[in-house]
């Protein structure tokens, strides 16, 4: 193959990867000079009553057409506050808060910042609570998690903790916050929501464990087999067995 071909290739994939993973900047929540809040995602959207589709994404990170001034920041505890004006048609305005705390844990001796819930508001009077699984990192690292949202079949999942929130559906895909311990106005390394056994691991270890429970049966086997202790001479008279033996 031409050297050059090759190497114009890669640089469209080089630029395709760098487009794709810096396509816009996180939302951050400031106090001061410093960043106290760091959120992003590739995919922010709703559903409510199973009709109604709302997607943030744009309003959130790329207009960033977004009010976050009722955000609070603490060493304990942090909230990011978003709301919208009239997002979709019929609904007035919708407020979205994630709700962070930072606490020391003598298990691990060191301190974790957790996500513990996420609510939405709309329009002032709707009230949904959502409860979240497995949303938790050392406290100077963010979280990432590739898919979070209602459904089952997610790693790391809202649960309505209210009837309200039974109405609505959430999807963020490629999720990454902080609430702690920002420098830089950058996000520190990022603790994955998928843990190191994931389920494919889990399958590869079982199979193994069952071959290697048929091979070894199978050994015991072959070294359980004996030879005759005597044999039938053809030139000779014919071997008699007692039957006692």
């Amino acid at each position: 193959r031409r050297t050059d071909v090759l190497w114009e290739l890669r640089r469209q994939l080089m630029a395709t990867e760098e487009e794709d993973s810096l396509s816009y900047p996180p939302l951050n929540v400031t106090t001061g000079n410093d960043t106290c809040i760091l959120y992003y995602a590739r995919n922010f959207s709703l559903k409510a009553n199973n009709s109604v589709f709302i997607d943030l994404t744009n309003v959130t990170f790329v207009t960033q057409n977004v009010d976050i001034s009722s955000s609070e920041c603490s060493d304990i505890n942090t909230t990011l506050s978003l709301k919208y004006t009239k997002p979709v048609s019929g609904i007035s305005s919708l407020e979205i808060r994630f709700s962070m705390t930072n606490k020391f844990y003598g298990g691990s001796a060191r301190n974790w910042s957790t996500l513990d819930s996420v609510e939405i508001v709309q329009d002032g009077e709707k009230f949904a609570k959502f409860n979240v699984s497995v949303i938790s990192a050392p406290a100077e690292y963010s979280f990432h998690c590739q898919l979070v949202g209602t459904s089952n079949l997610y790693p790391a999942r809202l649960i309505p903790s209210n009837n309200e929130a039974k109405n609505w559906d959430v999807f963020i895909s490629r999720l990454q916050i902080q609430g702690f311990n920002i420098e830089n106005n950058q996000f520190s390394y990022a603790s994955d929501c998928t843990g190191f056994f994931t389920p494919g691991i889990w399958m590869g270890l079982v199979s193994s464990i069952v071959l290697l429970w048929i091979l070894a049966y199978g050994i015991h086997m072959i070294m359980q087999l004996t030879t005759n202790s005597r044999f039938d001479d053809p030139k000779g008279p014919a071997l008699s067995v007692p039957q006692t033996e």
